[in-house]
């Protein structure tokens, strides 16, 4: 019992113990502190390079981990990647094997990397954008270029940290003789930040290096003579003038555009050949080729007849196009409408040390410019060379003074030989020799460890003269240390040779005829042929080259035709919505369809509860004049619209602002006060035309067209018909003979007719009459929709 009460004791005491330890925190200074030590850490560990050696965390942990800890040289045997992923994750990197596979992989791409680091074996993706296999299907090791850098690391040219969980170090940057931020790029995104930093060639790079060590002073214009632009490993075209990259590189932001390369081959009696020979940086080629067979398919682009990839290690895509078709053409529209264009939008945002409050050894971010992206790659090798001859010079040292501990002995060798054979052990013969010979601790231990046969003269003399040598070498070393110009010259030097090891040729083209923009006519591009679009009630929308019969039209169930136009696929045809807006496109651009056809909301860009009410072909063969941008103010044109809305007002105007195809927006057809919407849009001529409206509350007016004002932009218009407080117009018809008018379906499930014939023509605004004593009106019966005859 009183161990009992001495637990709960303990229980009470352990709860009092957490209720004090509980204390009150403002929310919103807790949220901001800890969001900004995430966004921090996605900063400066996940997402941006450093500007010293180009690399990630993730990058640099991969790199040294098969370096350092699985020794993945290039002459060495190849690795499974699920062993490299799981000692990055077990001793560097504590995140989601996937994310360091994925970094793994990337490097080893020869169309992602410009000089990838890793030496894949297995399945490491494609430029069609195939994923890799699986890492326990594939190996790696690391390339020679990656040895660059990593090789000064065992010579104490970098600074070190302890990993994650204190248990062994990684480096806080590799020592890279490469400036690899800009040969290789970078991209990420972190937290209210990203940066996207293109490839560039190796020797220009270098060149500028070099250019730059010997005058600090040379301006980013200076330091393009040598550095060109980019240079993708896909190759390509990049369109940019020289001022458009000056200011690029100046900014540290900006967009580059970029397109394939083609070439023209044999053609033989039927059709010509254009091979595309490179394609945009991060275009999937495969992407690129189902994107150019969608065209062909559609017959967007009439020249071109066929397209096939026959691509093996090179880009080789083959469009097969008409023999009389101009192929610059051709590939002008082909640059607009398919990825084989594409922009690469520049951020030169890297991790820069000293950029947060002149700390070292936290690098914070900033945007650069080429210089100064240069200058802190070649700042950083001073320091590595620098460090590195200072490690040299204390090995150097070290051994040194083994040596002179040997010379020391060897001068007096029988005396040494006795006081050692008559000591009573190593700690006393030890002692005996310092106090003889005037030697250290690390002196005594390394004659003692000495092997009898290193006493043979020709050994002693092989030591003395490796001794000259290393004070030789010291002095060397010192000499260089104390010349900054001599430190410059190795760091110079050894850029060169890099070059001289690793530089090629350039692949991505500046300029030149490829950064004409190629310009061409749309209407090239369209099948000269005569089609009907068909538009249903419910907004379904497409093409059909012939219709011989309305009632075998293909519908959805419950809906039904609303309009039929013709016209040639170089015509436009506009469609009217019930807010007043009007869509102009392009025959040949609605959708050709054997189905129901397409949403019209695929078309354009419809606002909530927006609905076609109709639609208008602008062939010549079908419509009069509709005038012209010369008309005089107030001028009426031949055939014009004449608008009708809910809320019982009318408006006539133009169609020729509406004769050219719109954006997915539309135009502004008329306007509506909150709550009204057009019932009614008809093409007239305002000659003996006869304008019949129809009311809920079951009233019908009929008035001469001319009778509504013509304006010259959108508006409410005039009244038409006076309505009472709860009656709103249900729709319109205009009426070209006495027997030609409505039918409006009653309340009661009846019908009534309305024409110029059964009731008087009055005058607009007025109430209108009666056509039902009982009930309303509920809807009009939708016209006759009459298939359009083309003329001979």
């Amino acid at each position: 019992m009183a161990r009992r009460v001495g637990a709960a004791g303990r229980r009470g005491q352990q709860a009092e113990l957490r209720f004090d330890s509980v204390r009150d925190v403002s929310l919103h200074e807790t949220a901001r502190r800890r969001y900004l030590n995430y966004a921090m850490s996605v900063i400066t560990a996940r997402a941006l390079p450093d500007v010293r050696d180009g690399l990630k965390p993730v990058q640099r942990r991969i790199l040294y981990t098969m370096h350092h800890e699985l020794h993945l040289l290039p002459a060495a045997k190849p690795l499974k990647c699920a062993r490299i992923v799981g000692d990055v994750l077990g001793k560097f990197h504590p995140h989601g094997d996937v994310a360091v596979y994925e970094a793994l992989v990337r490097m080893a791409q020869a169309f992602s990397l410009r000089y990838p680091l890793v030496d894949g074996h297995g399945n490491f993706g494609s430029l069609d954008g195939d994923g890799a296999a699986a890492y326990r299907y594939t190996e790696a090791r690391l390339r020679p270029i990656a040895i660059e850098l990593l090789a000064e690391l065992p010579r104490d040219t970098v600074e070190f940290r302890p990993n994650y969980d204190g248990k062994t170090e990684e480096p806080c940057v590799l020592p890279a003789r490469l400036p690899n931020l800009l040969v290789n790029g970078a991209a990420g995104i972190a937290v209210g930040m990203a940066t996207n930093i293109p490839p560039h060639n190796l020797t220009e790079v270098a060149i500028a290096c070099e250019a730059l060590i010997e005058n600090r002073t040379l301006s980013v214009a200076e330091l393009m003579e040598h550095v060109k632009g980019p240079d993708f490993p896909t190759g390509g075209q990049a369109l940019n003038s020289r001022a458009e990259l000056l200011r690029i590189y100046e900014e540290g932001q900006g967009t580059i555009r970029l397109r394939g390369e083609y070439r023209l081959e044999g053609h033989d009696r039927s059709s010509q050949r254009v091979v595309i020979s490179s394609i945009p940086y991060m275009v999937q080629k495969d992407a690129l080729v189902r994107a150019i067979g969608e065209l062909v398919a559609a017959r967007k682009v009439p020249q071109l007849v066929d397209v096939r990839d026959e691509s093996t290690a090179d880009v080789r895509i083959v469009l097969e196009i008409k023999r009389d078709a101009d192929p610059d053409t051709v590939m002008a529209y082909l640059f607009k409408h398919t990825p084989l264009q594409t922009n690469f939008n520049v951020n030169l945002t890297c991790l820069v040390p000293g950029a947060a409050g002149g700390q070292a050894a936290l690098p914070a971010p900033a945007r650069l410019d080429l210089k100064s992206l240069l200058l802190h790659f070649i700042d950083f090798r001073f320091e590595v060379v620098k460090r590195r001859f200072e490690h040299d010079l204390r090995m150097l040292q070290e051994r040194i003074h083994i040596l002179e501990g040997f010379a020391k002995l060897f001068d007096a060798l029988d005396e040494a030989i006795a006081l050692i054979r008559g000591s009573d052990g190593r700690a006393d013969a030890a002692g005996r020799l310092r106090g003889r010979f005037d030697l250290d601790e690390a002196q005594t231990d390394a004659i003692l460890d000495l092997r009898l046969y290193r006493l043979a003269r020709l050994e002693i003399r092989a030591v003395l003269e490796e001794l000259a040598e290393k004070r030789h070498k010291a002095a060397d070393i010192e000499r260089i240390l104390a010349s900054p110009r001599r430190l410059w010259s190795g760091v110079q030097q050894e850029i060169a040779e890099l070059r001289g090891q690793h530089g090629d040729a350039r692949r991505t083209r500046i300029g030149g005829r490829a950064g004409r923009e190629m310009e061409y006519d749309e209407e090239d591009f369209i099948v000269d042929e005569d089609n009907y679009v068909l538009l249903s009630r419910d907004g379904w929308v497409r093409r059909a080259g012939q219709v011989t019969d309305l009632s075998k039209v293909r519908l959805r169930q419950g809906d039904e035709l609303l309009a039929v136009v013709a016209g040639n696929t170089k015509c436009c045809v506009v469609f009217f919505s019930n807010q007043g807006s009007a869509y102009t496109v392009r025959i040949n651009d609605v959708p050709a369809s054997r189905g129901h056809g397409e949403p019209i909301q695929g078309l354009f860009k419809f606002r909530d509860g927006e609905r076609v009410v109709g639609a208008v072909s602008l062939d010549p063969r079908f419509i009069g004049a509709i005038g012209s941008a010369e008309d005089a103010e107030g001028t009426v044109p031949e055939w014009h619209l004449l608008v009708i809305g809910s809320g019982g007002y009318g408006l006539r105007c133009s169609l020729f602002p509406f004769a050219e195809p719109s954006t997915r927006s539309g135009r502004k057809l008329a306007r509506l006060k909150p709550g009204e919407e057009v019932v009614g849009v008809h093409v007239v001529t305002g000659c003996e035309e006869t304008v019949i409206l129809a009311t809920q509350l079951g009233r019908v007016i009929l008035f001469p067209s001319a009778e509504i004002n013509f304006l010259g932009g959108p508006g409410r218009g005039v009244l038409a018909i006076k309505l009472g407080a709860s009656d709103r117009v249900l729709g319109s018809r205009v009426s070209r003979g006495p027997r030609d008018g409505l039918r409006a379906v009653t309340t009661r499930g009846g019908t009534v007719v309305v024409t110029p014939q059964s009731y008087r023509v009055a005058s607009r605004g007025g109430k209108g009459v009666e056509v039902i004593k009982r009930g309303g009106l509920t809807a009009l019966e939708p016209p006759e929709v009459k298939l359009p005859q083309f003329s001979s």
